[in-house]
């Protein structure tokens, strides 16, 4: 029975640093996902990696107090992490909108709860769903799992490190990089459909461009992302690589390597 009961000192930070990491981290940082969900999972991964960590029991202090706060703030970084690189979707989006002419339908995002492009959304969407397809979401629990060989429970993240403000200045240009990507057929077609519908307009002058270029924008859109859905993929495929490897190289940073 004392087996099943851990010391609650060292589940308790094993509890912080999953819990925060699932406050950040995309896919179980959604909202759509109860808070009850979270919670119970939460716990019962916690308790089930607090067997695998060797560690002596600890004695509750102001040492603690300052390992429950480390616990966190690596929980934070980790997740927050990977929620930067897989911004670069709604930013894609947000490049395509302002072509289109969509930048003012922003909607609600009901998985963030902050505003959305409309096409950052359906690029979202179609992220999770592959994510969820090549079993990424078990990638995301493998690295706050082995998250413990690069920064063990007692010791502290080394921000001191010359390698941390280079691994961010990287990872912000590749997140820009790769939303480019996945912007630019897009971007490109229609910069060169305003260059046509601004001739037209100079030969026919009867002629409202701002009625009949919207809709034309619009549907030429529609055309080139169904053309390119399947680069599209290969894109974010590139993306959920990146953030699983950034995730990682963020914890070797933190852990001194």
């Amino acid at each position: 029975m004392n087996e099943l009961i851990p010391h609650l000192t060292v589940f308790l930070l094993v509890l912080v640093r999953v819990s925060a990491f699932f406050v950040t981290v995309p896919f179980f940082s959604y909202k759509t996902i109860p808070p009850q969900v979270k919670i119970t999972l939460a716990l019962v991964l916690a308790w089930m990696m607090y067997y695998t960590i060797d560690v002596e029991p600890l004695v509750f202090n102001d040492e603690y107090i300052l390992l429950v706060m480390k616990e966190a703030l690596v929980g934070l970084l980790l997740g927050l992490m990977g929620y930067i690189i897989m911004s670069a979707i709604q930013i894609a989006g947000s490049f395509i909108d302002f072509q289109m002419g969509f930048a003012i339908a922003n909607i609600i995002d009901p998985q963030t709860g902050a505003q959305s492009p409309l096409i950052g959304q359906f690029f979202n969407m179609l992220a999770l769903l592959f994510l969820l397809a090549i079993d990424g979401h078990h990638m995301i629990l493998n690295g706050i799992y082995y998250s413990y060989q690069f920064l063990p429970m007692d010791q502290f993240p080394s921000f001191a490190s010359e390698s941390l403000p280079k691994f961010i200045m990287t990872t912000f240009t590749a997140v820009f990089a790769i939303a480019f990507q996945m912007a630019a057929p897009v971007v490109a077609t229609l910069f060169l459909v305003d260059l046509a519908l601004g001739i037209t307009a100079k030969t026919v002058p009867q002629l409202n461009i701002f009625v009949v270029g919207f809709p034309i924008k619009i549907g030429v859109s529609f055309l080139v992302m169904f053309t390119m859905m399947a680069v599209m993929i290969q894109v974010i495929q590139k993306l959920i690589t990146i953030m699983i490897y950034g995730i990682r190289d963020l914890m070797a940073i933190l852990g001194g390597g």
